[in-house]
């Protein structure tokens, strides 16, 4: 793998806020055409990760390469390939979808055609709307025409879809895959684990200002099937085990009771399980 396959490459790197240090050693690779989901309770460093990678914060030491720049050093040229989308924005309430799309678009030498951008993120029928009459899921959908409005080859997403009704967030992930099909290059923060589960080729999971995990959602999934607690009911008390072959204790229950198994259930972890444990493992100092 070369530099020129990366879109993102960051090495060791730290950052502190007085005595706090927020960032203690970011090891993070994006590839080109990738969509990456960064994961990480509040205060992890996902904020403070995004933003020195935006080139809006300066880190304390380490290597970062965004688009083959160092972005502490990324000119208005470099800026121009990056799309940035917000998790919240409060402003342009009077202006019209189609006014803020062209006012954002010429800025840009080279700018998406505005109706093109506005149907392509499901906006043309309020094209004529002021932005502060949108719905939340369709402001989000503002928010990211005008990140897409440079034609950025890098797309930064900041918890799009929180605040949103279920219906509102698959719309919005119907959007998303949209730009992954169009090849652009994502990189997603966000809480919700379904969410990185169906758009992210790849999760990468922060907790005290390192990752402790990069893997890809499948393989993420793959350990929720490692073990299963089969439980029943045996002389008035409920009984369990974990087991990794759980059809062979069943099967061992069935020989047992000779009959139904009472009170019989077999679960395994959820993605979410598998989650907090690798967060909580850390903060516990757990290997």
């Amino acid at each position: 793998m070369t530099n020129s396959d990366l879109a993102i490459s960051a090495r060791a790197v730290k950052k502190s806020y007085g005595s706090t240090q927020a960032l203690i050693g970011i090891d993070l690779d994006l590839h080109h055409g990738e969509c990456l989901a960064l994961l990480g309770p509040n205060g992890a460093g996902k904020t403070t990760t995004t933003e020195i990678f935006e080139g809006y914060r300066k880190r304390d030491s380490g290597q970062v390469s965004v688009l083959g720049v160092d972005p502490s050093h990324g000119d208005l040229q470099w800026r121009s390939r990056l799309g940035v989308v917000l998790q919240s924005a409060h402003d342009l309430g009077e202006l019209k979808v189609s006014e803020a799309v062209a006012h954002f678009g010429s800025y840009f030498r080279d700018p998406a055609p505005t109706s093109k951008l506005i149907e392509s993120v499901g906006l043309i029928e309020k094209a004529d709307s002021r932005v502060r009459s949108l719905s939340g899921g369709q402001r989000r959908r503002l928010d990211v025409a005008l990140g897409l409005v440079g034609n950025p080859e890098l797309l930064f997403l900041d918890e799009p879809t929180t605040g949103f009704d279920p219906e509102a967030r698959r719309q919005f992930w119907e959007l998303i895959e949209s730009l992954k099909a169009r090849g652009v290059t994502i990189l997603l923060t966000t809480h919700y684990l379904d969410e990185a589960e169906l758009l992210a080729d790849r999760v990468a999971v922060i907790a005290g200002g390192i990752v402790v995990a990069d893997k890809s959602p499948a393989s993420m999934r793959a350990e929720t099937l490692r073990t299963a607690t089969v439980s029943w009911q045996e002389s008035g008390e409920t009984k369990s085990v974990e087991t990794n072959n759980p059809t062979q204790t069943v099967l061992e229950l069935m020989a047992r009771f000779d009959q139904e198994i009472p009170g019989l259930s077999i679960t395994r972890p959820t993605l979410e399980d598998v989650y907090l444990q690798l967060v909580g493992s850390h903060y516990l100092g757990v290997k």
